[in-house]
């Protein structure tokens, strides 16, 4: 099953499990929302909309909120001493889809849990509180002594 949905002035294919980027929307990353505005719900028996499907939505997991890459506007008028430059980016959501529904339906699906960070275990360590972290160690004094003793050296050889 598929859809074709309209959200920031584009139309997007879409099947459950895709990850697309779509102009910034409201929500949380892990948050599920839903998309409305579906003009086709495809499958054994496609549904048109005229213009959207009655009760049919997309639910979508937000990933991410980011910015998209950098576009430079740069006008010139030649010989006239004149130029501008312009710069901006897109921003950006990630969504995954998470279930096309009909019929006014719900999303049964919640956000996906995320993922535990396995951190190996140094076979020195134990459960114990951990200890305090050590201050980095001081330069030796002897090394800017020394740097400073040849130049005196110089000094007095050319009296």
């Amino acid at each position: 099953m598929f859809a074709v949905i309209k959200t920031g002035g584009r139309q997007y294919r879409v099947v459950p499990d895709d990850v697309l980027e779509i102009g910034k929307i409201a929500g949380d990353v892990g948050t599920i929302v839903q998309l409305g505005e579906v003009l086709v719900v495809g499958g054994d028996a496609p549904v048109l909309g005229t213009p959207t499907v009655a009760g049919a939505s997309v639910a979508a997991e937000v990933l991410d909120h980011k910015r998209g890459p950098k576009v430079i506007a740069f006008k010139k008028r030649r010989r006239k001493n004149s130029r501008r430059k312009r710069g901006y980016r897109d921003e950006i959501t990630v969504l995954r889809i998470t279930e096309i529904l009909t019929d006014g339906n719900k999303p049964t699906l919640g956000p996906r849990p995320k993922r535990e960070k396995v951190e190996a275990k140094v076979a020195g360590d134990s459960d114990e509180a951990p200890k305090a972290a050590k201050k980095p160690a001081a330069k030796p004094a002897a090394k800017k002594a020394a740097t400073k003793t040849p130049a005196k050296k110089a000094k007095s050889d050319a009296k």
